[in-house]
């Protein structure tokens, strides 16, 4: 299959997050299996306007502040260069509605809407950009077939009105080197809390920090590593200093992924505190290391995580509650190892293999639609 997938940004992004590495592993994937897969997504300072990255062909135009706009002007002119069998529109915050300048097959990927909760993460005039394109997935979609990550992210599509047959939910998978690297990588010496992932408002870091002072006050000892980068960054540092917290917290920013490796299998446990996400790709990372996870009870992270077998869920915001989870697994060595035996058993549930797979086999079915 000739393939077409649209996203706001490529992985080579310094701002990209989960989509990326969502659609990134898909299409390379897909290329060794002798498709012929195009990402058409912004650019950024210093990249190339078109770049192979691991068999995918990348085009970049414009950037992340106006690719939406620009789109349909470069849209057309791809489309009239090359001949694709299917297109993917992966809608990160914003729809691109590209429908409206071809007929070919399309499949719509959506991770989670944000909905009111963008309010939190930006100024008012961008959340409310943020939000209205939101509302009109519904609306402009309706015929179309979607693929999305988790239940929760389908229940969001079939209260906006999407009918539950037009959706298949493939879960994320994750590298194998989170099965084979590292593996006589020892547990820290002292307690060590561990979070990975972008350093932004809504996904809660602030309220582990907070959490942290609880943590101290029963297990002295314990520290807190933050391992990833974001515009949040100089405010999280603040609220660290502020709290007198710096000789037991370490900002790591970004790391390899050998090292992300490392950390996780050093970490006693592995915290994801956000507002809001349509999986939870680093609860999965950081069970298939051995290392039990507390996240919030929120849509998609709930489903990333087995309450009791693979880690435990606290009351988004709450910090009391995800102080106590923290204790609970720091403290508790027969818990701990229970958690950590049953999160390795989950997590070979998902490879970025089978969910390519199942990917392709879905791409195929809507192209074979789309010719009837």
């Amino acid at each position: 299959m000739r393939i077409l997938a649209i996203n706001w940004q490529d992985q080579a992004n310094p701002q990209a997050g989960g989509a990326e590495i969502h659609v990134t592993e898909i299409l390379k994937r897909l290329a060794l299996k002798g498709h012929q897969p195009v990402l058409f997504c912004s650019g950024f300072p210093g990249a190339q306007a078109e770049t192979q990255q691991t068999g995918i062909r990348v085009i970049r135009r414009g950037s992340r502040f106006n690719f939406n706009w620009i789109l349909p002007f470069h849209l057309r002119s791809i489309l009239r260069e090359n001949q694709f069998d299917i297109v993917l529109e992966d809608i990160n915050k914003m729809p691109f509605y590209s429908p409206l300048f071809h007929k070919i097959p399309t499949l719509v990927i959506i991770h989670h809407f944000f909905g009111t909760s963008i309010f939190r993460e930006t100024n008012p005039l961008f959340g409310s950009y943020v939000w209205l394109g939101e509302q009109s997935v519904s609306l402009f979609y309706r015929r179309f077939p979607f693929l999305t990550i988790s239940d929760s992210s389908k229940d969001e599509l079939v209260a906006r009105g999407i009918s539950p047959e037009q959706i298949t939910v493939i879960s994320n998978g994750i590298s194998d080197q989170f099965y084979t690297s590292g593996m006589n990588t020892l547990k820290a010496r002292v307690p060590t809390i561990l979070y990975v992932g972008r350093i932004k408002r809504y996904k809660g870091i602030q309220h582990l920090v907070s959490a942290l002072i609880k943590v101290r006050e029963k297990i002295p000892e314990a520290e807190l590593q933050i391992v990833g980068s974001g515009d949040y960054l100089n405010e999280l540092k603040g609220q660290v200093e502020k709290l007198n917290l710096t000789g037991c917290v370490r900002f790591a920013g970004f790391v390899s992924e050998e090292e992300k490796i490392r950390l996780f299998r050093e970490a006693w446990v592995s915290v994801y505190p956000s507002l809001k996400e349509g999986w939870g790709l680093t609860n999965i990372e950081a069970n298939a290391c051995g290392t039990p996870v507390v996240a919030s009870n929120v849509p998609g992270l709930r489903d990333s995580v087995l309450e009791g077998q693979t880690g435990l869920l606290f009351r988004y915001g709450d910090i009391e509650d995800l102080a106590e989870k923290l204790i609970q697994i720091l403290s508790d060595r027969n818990l701990s190892q229970r958690l950590s035996r049953g999160g390795q058993e989950w997590a070979r549930n998902f490879s970025w293999d089978k969910t390519a797979e199942k990917v392709e086999a879905l791409l195929e079915q809507v192209v074979q639609k789309g010719r009837r």
